[in-house]
C-alpha cells in the first residue's frame, strides 16, 4: 500500500540524496521531507469514506409502511448523520433494485422523490447494493460527485410468490422445468463443496448456530435465535442436503449510504469509515454452469479489492468480516475465496476467537434476506462495529471486509475494503 513511507523509503532508496527532475539536482534532506509530504497529502485527498448511514425495518414484514417510507426514513437518518442536504450537496444518487422484485416496469422512475433526488442525477443498477457503492465510489474518484448516495431496499412482503420471481431469473426450456425456484442448485453447490472441501455436514451447522446466536446481541435481528449445533442438524431438508434452517428467511428493509471525497468528509463526520479498496466481479449467469465448489466471483472481486488498498495476506490484516450467509455453507464457500480461512484446515472455524471473525453480527441467517439490499447490509454492520456503536463487543476494531453475492442463480458478487483512522 502506498503511504508516506513508502513514497519516502522509495526516494531514498532510488536516488540516495539526489532526485531527477528533468535534470540532477543536489538537494536536501528538508526538501524531500516536504515533498514526501505534499505526495501523501494528494493521496490522502483521493480517498473516499463512508459519512453517513441509515436504516429502516429489518422485520420480517413492515404493514405500517410502504416501500417509499422506508426509503424516506433510511435517508433521513444517513442525512442527518452527516449533515447534508440532498438537494443541494448529493452529486450522484445511485439505486439497486430490480423491476421484478419492485412489481413495477422502470421502476427507477419511482426512486427519486422519497430519497430527495427529484430533477437530480440518478441511476438505476439492477445489482447488489455494494455494487451500487462501486459505482459511487467510481464518480466520486472520476470528479463526477465529491459527494454520492447509495441506496437499496426490499419489500418481499409484498411479493405474492417469491419463489416465482426467482424462477423468471432461470433459462425458460431447460433449466426452469427441473430447477424450480433456483434452490436445487443452491443444493447441488453445496454438495459439490462438501465433498471437494471435505467438509462435514456439522461444520455447516456451526455456522448457522454461530450465526443465529450472534443476532441474539443485534437488535436488526428478526431471526436470531439460542440454537445448537445438535438443533440446526435437525431441521427439514428443502433440497438434499440443504436444510430450511441453512437458508436465510425473507425481511423488509432499506439502508442508505452517503460517500464522499477526503476534502468533504473530513467536515462532514468525526467518524468518516475509509473505503480502502473495491472490487466485483460477475461469472458465468448459467445455472448449470454456477455448480462449482469456488465461489470464482468472490474470488476475483477480492483480488481486484485487495490491490487497490495493497493488501498481501487477508487472513492476517482483517480484524472481522461480514460476508453473505444467503445459504449457511456460502459462508464457508466465500471465507475460502476471500482468503481469510482455510477450509482444508479450518473448516468451520468462523468462530469469534477465529484469526478473523466472520458475521458478528449475525448474518442474513439471523437479519434476514433482503435481496439486492444484502450488500448495504453487510457494510451497514461493519461501518457501525468499527464505528463502535457497541463498544463493548467492537473494541480496538480498525480493519473490516465486506462481501456480497447476489444470489442463484447468479454468480455476481462485490468486495469491499474498510478501515478507520
Amino acid at each position: 500500500m502506498i503511504n508516506k513511507a513508502g513514497i519516502e523509503q522509495y526516494l531514498y532508496a532510488s536516488f540516495g540524496p539526489e532526485l531527477k527532475f528533468g535534470r540532477w539536482l543536489i538537494v536536501s534532506k528538508a526538501f524531500t521531507d516536504k515533498l514526501v509530504g505534499d505526495i501523501g497529502a494528494l493521496l490522502l485527498d483521493d480517498q473516499v469514506a463512508i459519512v453517513g448511514i441509515g436504516y429502516s425495518g429489518f422485520s420480517p414484514a413492515t404493514p405500517s409502511q410502504s416501500y417509499k417510507e422506508l426509503i424516506f426514513d433510511a435517508a433521513s437518518r444517513a442525512y442527518a448523520e452527516c449533515s447534508v442536504n440532498p438537494r443541494k450537496d448529493v452529486g450522484s444518487f445511485v439505486c439497486c433494485e430490480e423491476d421484478l422484485w419492485e412489481g413495477t416496469s422502470i421502476t427507477d422512475e419511482y426512486a427519486p422523490d422519497q430519497l430527495g433526488a427529484a430533477q437530480r442525477t440518478l441511476c438505476t443498477l439492477s445489482q447488489d447494493g455494494l455494487n451500487g457503492v462501486a459505482t459511487a465510489y467510481m464518480h466520486i474518484k472520476s470528479g463526477v460527485a465529491s459527494i454520492a448516495v447509495v441506496e437499496s431496499h426490499s419489500k418481499l412482503s409484498n411479493v405474492l410468490s417469491q419463489s416465482q420471481v426467482r424462477e423468471f431469473a432461470l433459462e425458460p426450456y431447460y433449466e426452469r422445468p427441473i430447477l424450480s425456484d433456483g434452490i436445487p442448485v443452491a443444493a447441488m453447490q453445496m454438495r459439490r463443496f462438501m465433498h471437494d472441501y471435505k467438509v462435514a455436514e456439522e461444520d455447516i451447522a456451526q455456522v448457522v448456530s454461530k450465526n443465529k446466536k450472534n443476532g441474539l446481541f443485534n437488535q436488526r435481528s428478526s431471526y436470531a435465535a439460542d440454537v445448537s449445533v445438535e438443533q440446526a442438524m435437525r431441521s427439514p431438508f428443502v433440497w438434499n442436503p440443504l436444510r430450511r434452517i441453512q437458508v436465510a428467511p425473507p425481511a423488509d428493509g432499506c439502508v442508505v449510504a452517503v460517500l464522499a471525497s477526503a476534502e468533504k468528509a473530513r467536515s462532514m463526520t468525526e467518524q468518516p469509515v475509509w473505503i480502502k479498496g473495491i472490487g466485483w466481479n460477475s461469472a458465468s449467469t448459467s445455472a448449470e454452469s454456477a455448480v462449482s465448489s469456488e465461489a470464482l466471483y468472490a474470488k476475483e472481486a477480492a483480488k481486484m479489492a485487495y490491490k487497490i488498498a495493497g493488501v498481501d495476506s487477508p487472513g492476517s490484516y482483517f480484524d472481522f468480516a461480514e460476508v453473505d450467509d444467503t445459504y449457511a455453507f456460502k459462508e464457508l464457500q466465500h471465507a475460502e475465496a476471500l482468503g481469510i480461512a482455510d477450509m482444508g484446515v479450518s473448516k468451520g472455524n468462523t468462530q469469534a476467537d477465529a484469526p478473523v471473525p466472520i458475521n458478528m453480527s449475525g448474518g442474513s441467517l439471523s437479519l434476514g434476506d433482503l435481496v439486492e439490499a444484502m450488500g448495504l447490509v453487510r457494510l451497514l454492520e461493519a461501518v457501525q462495529r468499527l464505528r463502535n456503536a457497541e463498544r463493548k463487543r467492537s473494541k480496538g476494531l480498525k480493519r473490516a471486509l465486506v462481501q456480497s453475492w447476489r444470489g442463484i442463480p447468479s454468480s455476481s458478487g462485490a468486495v469491499a475494503v474498510l478501515g478507520v483512522e
